[in-house]
This record gives C-alpha cells, structure tokens and sequence, in this order.
C-alpha cells in the first residue's frame, strides 16, 4: 500500500522546529512522506522542502508589502503540489498571513486541511474565524482561551498544550551558567531577548541598550546588573556592546543557550513573542517590550481587539508583565521596570507567582504526540 503524503507547512523558526517534531510523530503513526515549506529542523526531520519559510517570514502590517510576490508565488506551488501528488492532507502551521491562502486553494480541490497553532482570531474582527471555518477542516490550538473562542464558531478544534513545555529547560544550574560565561553568581543577571529576526532586532535592541545604559549610570556599583544577550542562533551580531557610546555597557553575546540564559537570569527584558512563553515556562520575571512600524502601529490599533499584546497576559487573563509597545517602549520606562524587579523581591514573587499559573494552563507536556494523534485520524 502506498503511504500517504502530506503536506506540511511552517512559515517561521518557531514552526519550523513544531512542525519537525509533527513530521516525526506523524510518520511514525502513519508512514506518511511529507513535502513543503520549512527550514533546517524540518529537512533533518525528513521533510522534502520545495520553499524555504525565510521566503515568507516577516513581522507587520507595513513590513509584509515587499514581500507580497513572494507569498502569492509560494501559495500557488504548495497547492499546485499538494494537488498534483494527491496528497491526503495539508498541515498549516501558523502564519496564516501565508496559509489561508493556501487553505482556499486546496478546499476548492478537496484536499482536507488541518490547522496546527491557528490564526490569532480573538485578537481580530470575527470575520476571521468566519474564513476559518469555511477553509479548515480541524483546528489544533495551543493556548487555552482559543478552544472556547473556535468552538463556539463552529470550527472543529483541540487544544492539546503548547509544544514548548516539552523542551524549555535548562541544562545547568546558575552557578554553572555564571563559571562557564566569566559571571558573577553573586551580582545580578539581566537576559535580553531582542527577537530572532534581524528587523526585530534593528527595532527592539538600540532602545534596550539604552535602558542598559541608564541602568550602568543609576544603580549602585556593585548591583549594576550584568547584561547577557541570549542571541537568536544565525543572526549576526548587528549591534556590539559600546554601539551608540553607551557609557560603560558590557553585553555578552550568547547563541544557542536561551533556556540556560533565562534560567539563570535574575529578570529578562523580552520582545513579545515565542520568547515570553519561554520565559514564563522557565519562571524568569520578564519586562515585555515591542515596536512595529509606524504604519503598522496605526493600523493593528484599529483592526486589534485585545487588552493585552503579551501572551503571557493572555494566557493569565490579567496582567502578570508589564507590556511596553511602540511609545511607551522607552528607555527610561524599561529601566525602571527592571530596576523594580532586580531592588523589590516581593514584586519578583508576585510575577513568578503569576507565572507559576500561566504554565500549569499551558500543559504539562506531551503536545505534539497528541497533536500527530488528531492529524492521523484525519486521514
């Protein structure tokens, strides 16, 4: 019997590295083959890649324009292929600025589609659960306010946990983490998290090493904290420590020890993102800040209908981390929230306490198994 093929899809790191872990699960279950649009954790987890994600991957509203051509052109050859191998399902993984193009293109030639991390909808306008529903056969969610918001939509859907709670932990103590990297274990350890793209990082790093550098000239001499940026594995190192002549900042860039980083920092100054549920799963109070485009800015200020940007808070319902986006993302506003974290051990309680309950809501573990379970009914 010929197995079946499925295409699978993931438009950015983070995907790419779910949608691995899905494959592997998948072809176990089914000896499926696998072909589609993904990066490196992908091909080594024997996906047959026809695109590369960094063809689509791109953050904002404005930001997204120039690459226009390139998501059309990828739309058309992943269905043009799910189509012509008859293939017996799609998986979409995120990006539906990409996906529910494709969605539409293999409903309109009955290939059955499953959506793995949809669509944030409980941030839009409810047309979007509406297309939803008319493109995607079964929804898999990974935070647990969506099932609801899905379910009462009409859309077939399970939440199953999210996929990091398997694989955010560290792998050596602080003191270890401190030895291996010159730092003190005694003086404070602050993590910063600019973002994994270089956009990100042009937009949210000068300001953070501002705020390092008002934290250097403020605190005492020996509580200034030592800055450790957990660098995104790939990005060239664009900024270094003395950039901008930033009085007496030292930053040390690390690569591929994010989790290690978190864990032994004191607090994190994090781009909202994947990074924040990573935080929050390692326990590390965290100061959340974000900047978009100024376009994209006014525009997802009238589409966005959400209190809070941070999945953290999301996830809680309240607000456990202090949120700082576009003009409130200032130096003087990051310093001293992380200056209230590293002097007020009750504020560092209150935040850990608030994370303690976001990561028993995102699971205990075990999402992709059971996520590869729905997948394989499907087909």
């Amino acid at each position: 019997m010929t197995p079946p093929q499925i295409l699978i899809s993931a438009g950015e790191a983070s995907s790419d590295m779910y949608a691995a872990r899905l494959a592997i699960a998948l072809r176990e279950r089914t000896g499926a083959t696998f072909f589609g649009m993904g990066g490196p954790r992908m091909a080594e987890a024997g996906v047959e890649l026809l695109a590369d994600y960094h063809e689509v991957a791109v953050v904002g509203i404005a930001e997204v324009l120039h690459k226009i051509p390139s998501v059309f052109r990828v739309q058309r050859m992943l269905a043009r292929e799910a189509i012509r191998r008859k293939a017996s399902l799609a998986i979409l993984v995120d990006s539906p600025g990409t996906h529910m193009g494709v969605a539409r293109r293999l409903k309109n030639h009955g290939i059955p589609v499953g959506y793995f991390i949809g669509p944030q909808v409980w941030a839009w306008r409810s047309g979007r659960v509406r297309i939803v529903k008319r493109r995607v056969k079964r929804m898999v969610v990974i935070f647990p306010f969506e099932e609801k918001i899905y379910r009462d939509a009409g859309v077939p859907v399970d939440f199953v946990g999210h996929p990091l709670a398997d694989v955010v932990k560290p792998t050596m103590t602080r003191a270890e983490f401190a030895a291996r990297h010159g730092l003190a274990v005694d003086r404070p350890i602050v993590a910063l998290l600019p973002g994994s793209r270089g956009s990100e990082m042009m937009r949210n790093f000068p300001t953070i090493l501002d705020a390092c550098e008002r934290l250097t000239l403020e605190m005492s001499k020996d509580s200034v904290p030592q800055f450790v940026h957990a660098a995104a594995p790939g990005l060239s190192p664009v900024f270094s420590s003395t950039e901008g002549g930033r009085s007496g900042v030292i930053v040390k860039r690390i690569e591929g020890e994010t989790y290690d980083t978190l864990a032994a920092a004191d607090c994190a100054i994090v781009a909202s993102g994947t990074a924040t549920v990573e935080a929050a799963l390692l326990g590390t109070p965290m100061v959340v800040v974000y900047r978009v485009a100024p376009l994209t800015a006014f525009i997802l200020s009238r589409m966005v209908h959400t209190p809070f940007f941070s999945m953290v808070n999301l996830v809680a319902g309240r607000r456990v981390v202090p949120e700082l986006m576009q003009d409130d993302f200032t130096p003087a506003a990051v310093a001293s929230e992380v200056r209230r974290l590293l002097e007020s051990r009750e504020a560092r309680e209150e935040m850990k306490a608030g994370l303690a309950i976001v990561r028993t809501r995102l699971g205990s573990g075990g999402a992709i198994e059971r996520a590869a379970d729905v997948f394989a009914h499907m087909l």
